[in-house]
């Protein structure tokens, strides 16, 4: 019994905190459990079936360590503390991606892990293709671009790029999220599951992808490094992790075992010589014998046809898939219908806007023209009162020679008698100027009316004016709807058979022919991009604050030993499997029964 063990014997149930890439849960586990029975509890917790890639990790003693399946979890050197932390990783990686993935939890996992170890720095990336990758990251978190929504500056606080990267050009902020938006901006259409299907095909073909290094020292003492995959072995020197001094592929190692400190590995060939080196720790020993056989394992697993599961598996996933694209393009269906809808509302509101519009503007010159009438009434009104005033003066007046001329007529009879000629024709006049004055008062009473009526309309045109403006104030706005989740699976085990005929060698040829002109169409749009960008960005490179690993990379791209360009540029797609693949899917068509494989490595 461990240590751990005898201080929690006391206790039945201890806590453990999960961590994965996005979120963090704790359970309660019981003393007697194994590692796999809170193994499979967090991947039922995940909805996760493709176990095989995952593994729990802690930290002991400044080195990395899985937990172990068989193994009670007390028993196993796990730290002293309460909750017990693990992460939930990726402990093997695939040879392809595209074909091994099924769930699309699955695929977010390996995405977010991928990322952050390329940012971290931890897996080499030149410069063009974090680029190309992180416009796919983008377009994972984003969707589709959007220029009216992705303003310049959308992207000042999002980690996309290697700070490596960052400081080897003389580039600001703003010109590589120039440069990653143009990138973006050609992944329209696609879905966020396929941008990080993308990212994650074109992060495999990268040299450090998938390895896990280890320090190790030859017998002569001198210091190198040891590679463990999804292929195979690989020793590499200190300074260089990109290209290996030499490889053991999985299918040409007989035996691998270690004894303390000395690891030993036996290839296939009886004239071939063994391989020995001596790690730093027996715990490092146990690490790498971990995870070469889990690699193995998969690696043979993968050349054999695939079990019942597997391929119950992948059909209900093709389902789902075929589910999902009919869900994306209804949805996208009605955005385009609400977006019409939506636009025609737009274009009415304008038309009702302008009308309105216009006839404030008629009412505005209607209001104006009566104020106009208004002020030209008051002024002939104003005149009127002053010429009858004047008539009256002139009245006055008249009245007034009227009495002189009387006075003046008591002088004589023929004095008189022309003064009542005078009279008469002063009281004709006198007549005559009572009847102009009446009539002037007549025409300034008649003025002032006016005046009235004018200011009443002038009223009434203010009035229809605010009517008009206070129709202009209410806006329709559409609202949208939202997805749907999954169904469960089911399994069933069986014994598979099929009939092998002629037609279905020919159509899996034309299958085969037809995905590789497809593929190659890919990769030739994909070289270019990235030598688009390397070209845009090659004149602002600052040669002094290369690494060592930007100088071998440069180097093994002028040799073509790349392998992102050895992937881009051939024929097939970049599996990393040989012919024997091909053939394992050829025969599945044949009358074959399924077996599970047997270890293949022999016991240590």
């Amino acid at each position: 019994m461990g240590f751990n063990s005898l201080l929690r014997k006391q206790a039945r149930n201890f806590r453990v905190r999960i961590c994965t890439m996005e979120s963090e849960e704790e359970f309660n586990c019981e003393v007697k459990w194994k590692g796999k029975d809170l193994f499979d509890l967090v991947c039922r917790s995940l909805g996760l079936w493709e176990t095989w890639f995952f593994g729990l990790q802690y930290t002991i003693k400044d080195t990395v360590a899985w937990l172990k399946m068989e193994k009670k979890i007390l028993d196993q050197e796990v730290p002293n503390e309460e909750p017990i932390t693990f992460f939930f990783l990726v402990k093997f990686y695939p040879e392809n991606i595209e074909e091994e993935l099924v769930q699309e939890i699955t695929q977010r996992l390996f995405f977010l892990q991928v990322k952050k170890k390329i940012l971290e720095e931890e897996i080499h990336c030149p410069p063009e293709a974090s680029v190309l990758l992180a416009s796919y990251a983008v377009h994972a978190k984003y969707g589709d671009y959007d220029p009216n929504v992705h303003e310049p500056g959308f992207l000042a606080e999002e980690e996309l790029l290697p700070k490596r990267v960052i400081n080897l050009y003389q580039m600001t902020a703003e010109m590589w999220e120039e440069r990653i938006t143009v990138c973006y901006a050609e992944h329209r259409g696609r879905t966020r599951d396929e941008a990080e299907m993308e990212y994650l095909k074109i992060a495999q073909d990268l040299d450090m992808y998938g390895i896990n290094y280890f320090l190790i020292r030859n017998k002569k003492g001198t210091g190198l490094l040891l590679g463990v995959d999804a292929l195979g072995l690989h020793i590499y020197e200190p300074e260089n992790k990109l290209t290996p001094k030499c490889s053991f592929p999985w299918n040409e190692i007989r035996n691998i075992s270690y004894s303390d400190k000395e690891f030993t590995i036996k290839p296939v060939g009886k004239k071939s010589n063994t391989f020995k080196f001596i790690s730093s720790r027996l715990r490092v020993n146990k690490l790498i014998l971990q995870l070469c056989i889990g690699n193995h394992d998969l690696f043979m697993r993968r050349r054999q046809v695939d079990s019942l599961e597997i391929q119950q598996l992948k059909a209900q996933a093709k389902k789902e898939r075929a589910r999902k694209q009919v869900a994306e393009w209804q949805r996208l269906q009605r955005e385009k219908k609400l977006r019409k809808e939506a636009e025609r509302a737009r274009a009415e509101m304008e038309r009702k806007l302008i009308q309105l519009q216009e006839e404030a503007h008629m009412a505005s010159e209607a209001l104006l023209r009566s104020e106009q009438t208004a002020d030209l009434l008051a002024e002939k009104a104003q005149i009127a009162e002053e010429e009858a005033k004047l008539l009256a003066q002139k009245a006055a007046e008249v009245e007034t020679e009227m009495q002189r001329i009387k006075v003046t007529a008591m002088r004589g009879q023929e004095e008189r008698r022309l003064m009542e000629q005078k009279m008469l024709e002063a009281e004709m006049r006198a007549l005559k100027e009572s009847e102009e004055s009446e009539r002037r008062t007549k025409e300034a009473e008649q003025l002032k009316q006016d005046l009235q009526e004018a200011r009443e309309s002038e009223r009434r045109a203010r009035n229809k004016l605010l009517e008009i403006t206070s129709k202009a104030i209410n806006a329709v706005s559409p609202v949208l709807p939202s997805d749907s989740f999954p169904p469960d699976l089911s399994y069933s085990r069986e014994n598979l058979s099929f009939d092998f005929k002629d037609t279905d060698m020919k159509r899996l040829s034309m299958e085969i022919e037809k995905e590789k002109v497809e593929y190659m169409e890919k990769s030739k749009h994909l070289q270019e991009q990235l030598n688009e960008l390397k070209t845009e960005i090659e004149s602002l490179k600052l040669k002094e604050r290369e690494t060592p690993l930007d100088i071998i990379h440069n180097q093994n791209t002028e040799q073509g030993t790349n392998m992102l360009d050895k992937a881009i540029i051939a024929d097939l797609p970049p599996t990393k499997r040989n012919a024997k693949n091909m053939c394992v899917k050829f025969c599945a068509r044949a009358r074959v029964v399924h077996r599970r494989p047997s270890d293949a490595i022999p016991e240590s």
